[in-house]
């Protein structure tokens, strides 16, 4: 927070589209930071497999020799203990890797801000280094029917993750802004840019 760029979180429930929120403001100028492409980035390297192997075995590697991160999902989120193990290896190295890249973005005039699409974005405090946070909101019928047809979720799957997460209703009050994505992507993207020019107006103005 501070500094030249205005660093921009988005939350919002699984499925509500944060992701879509996220390109949209790279659109506009941000430079998008995805914690999911850290974490897929962080889970490739060798060194990370042979920890979580010689953790848990041999099914949460792939023949391949790399993590399985369908199988790899289905442990933590079953067990409380396995997923705080997994985190305390995986967010310091996500965390060194998302400092470097705005460190690297700093001196660049296309750059109009840095924007987290973190799913744990509170859970993980990583709101702290925000100078505002967007809630994402989508009704559970919308959010399980994307899920659905994007990753062959069930209801039951959204909810067993959700549980991992703040309650939807505190992420909501610790949000600056809100837009509501149940409608087409030109008012998506039109809710977007209203709010991009308002946060980029405001960091300016308190500089």
């Amino acid at each position: 927070m501070g500094g030249s760029k205005p660093i921009i979180g988005i939350s919002g429930g699984i499925g509500a589209g944060k992701s879509a929120v996220a390109q949209a403001f790279g659109a506009l100028g941000g430079l998008v930071i995805s914690s999911d492409e850290l974490n897929r980035e962080v889970l490739s390297r060798p060194e990370v497999a042979r920890t979580l192997r010689s953790w848990w075995g041999d099914g949460v590697v792939g023949v391949d020799g790399k993590v399985d991160r369908g199988a790899l999902a289905r442990l933590v989120f079953e067990d409380a203990e396995k997923k705080r193990r997994l985190e305390s290896l995986v967010h310091p190295l996500i965390a060194r890797r998302r400092a470097d890249i705005i460190r690297a973005s700093a001196g660049d005039p296309k750059v109009k801000a840095i924007i987290l699409d973190s799913p744990l974005l509170f859970e993980s405090s990583l709101d702290r280094e925000c100078d505002a946070v967007v809630f994402v909101e989508a009704s559970e019928t919308r959010r399980a029917e994307r899920l659905r047809k994007q990753r062959g979720w069930s209801l039951r799957e959204l909810r067993l993750r959700e549980r991992w997460q703040l309650p939807l209703a505190e992420k909501r009050s610790r949000c600056q802004y809100v837009i509501r994505n149940e409608g087409t992507r030109a008012q998506l993207h039109t809710q977007v840019k209203n709010v991009f020019e308002r946060i980029i107006a405001e960091h300016a103005s308190d500089r």
